[in-house]
């Protein structure tokens, strides 16, 4: 099996999953002896590590990465497989265990949740070509920046209710996405914002929830952009205006079976290219692969084709 000639990088998230995939490392480990053979492995420290693991495995040669993890883990190995904005090597591919508390994007490889059945996966399933999303925004020191992502990246409600999910977490709460979400929608209301979609001017309004898909789900399995495809070159852009939270209780669970896009408060479109500009000085907010990384402005731009992946698209 072709697998079996690859050299096998996997890098581990130990905190994932609220630290039990330290905790199962073990058996995970177990599990890829039994369908991968020879591979190596390293686990993350620190924030944004798996960049670095990531480019120095395939510089050394690794043909197949394999993240344990969650979104932000195969974000962070994804963002390796660059350097100084090319592929460093085109042939190299990326494969996912999921084990985190999200993992929203293997869902649209049709990765199985189950550990056995997720390795086994990697070691039958096709390598499929996908496009990738690179942003440049702010961080969160004002200064300019930019990062490649996999799935979705949001800016508004998603970046609120990420904010708060990581300040529980320091405070050692608990951290529900959907606890956090329903508490902001109490609060949160929306910014005004300005986007162009390929340098035509698109939209501009006071605006929940703006989105650019290059996935379908995000937030825990909410189908944000449900006719959003990986392999097609372009993003989904979709906009939601301002909800009262009665309406988010009304209309709310429309997210979360994709039949939102008729919704009148919701707005969908198309581009390869997507600028958003803030028109109001309250800072508006960010999030991508599930991490919240800065606010706008923001330019994300579609990589058509770009990375490898084991995955059966859907």
């Amino acid at each position: 099996m072709k697998h079996n000639f690859l050299k096998t990088q996997v890098i581990v998230n130990p905190a994932s999953n609220r630290g039990q995939t330290g905790h199962r490392w073990a058996e995970i480990k177990t599990v890829l002896k039994h369908f991968l053979k020879d591979f190596k492995y390293d686990f993350t420290e620190r924030p944004f590590q798996a960049i670095d693991l990531a480019r120095d495995a395939i510089k050394n040669g690794a043909d197949l990465l394999i993240g344990v993890g969650g979104d932000g883990t195969a974000n962070e190995i994804a963002n390796g497989f660059f350097e100084q904005q090319k592929v460093i090597n085109p042939e190299a591919t990326l494969g996912l265990i999921p084990s985190g508390t999200g993992c929203d994007f293997t869902r649209s490889l049709n990765i199985p949740r189950n550990l056995k059945n997720a390795v086994k996966f990697i070691s039958e399933a096709p390598e499929q070509s996908i496009d990738v999303g690179r942003i440049t925004y702010q961080d969160e020191n004002g200064q300019p920046t930019s990062r490649y992502f996999l799935n979705i990246a949001d800016f508004g409600l998603g970046g609120e209710v990420v904010r708060q999910v990581n300040s529980r977490r320091l405070e050692r709460r608990a951290s529900s996405y959907i606890l956090c979400l329903l508490n902001a929608m109490r609060t949160y209301t929306g910014q005004q914002v300005s986007l162009t979609a390929d340098d035509h001017q698109a939209a501009s309004g006071h605006y929940l929830i703006g989105a650019i898909a290059n996935g379908r789900i995000f937030g825990k399995g909410l189908k944000i952009a449900p006719k959003a495809r990986l392999n097609d070159g372009l993003f989904d852009l979709i906009l939601v205006k301002s909800l009262s939270f009665l309406e988010f209780c009304l209309h709310g669970w429309q997210l979360a079976n994709g039949s939102h896009l008729n919704y009148h408060k919701v707005t969908w479109g198309r581009g390869q290219k997507i600028e958003v500009f803030p028109l109001s000085p309250e800072p508006v907010l960010i999030e991508i692969d599930g991490e919240q990384v800065g606010r706008l402005p923001a330019a994300f731009e579609i990589v058509p084709s770009s990375l490898q992946v084991k995955g059966f698209l859907k």
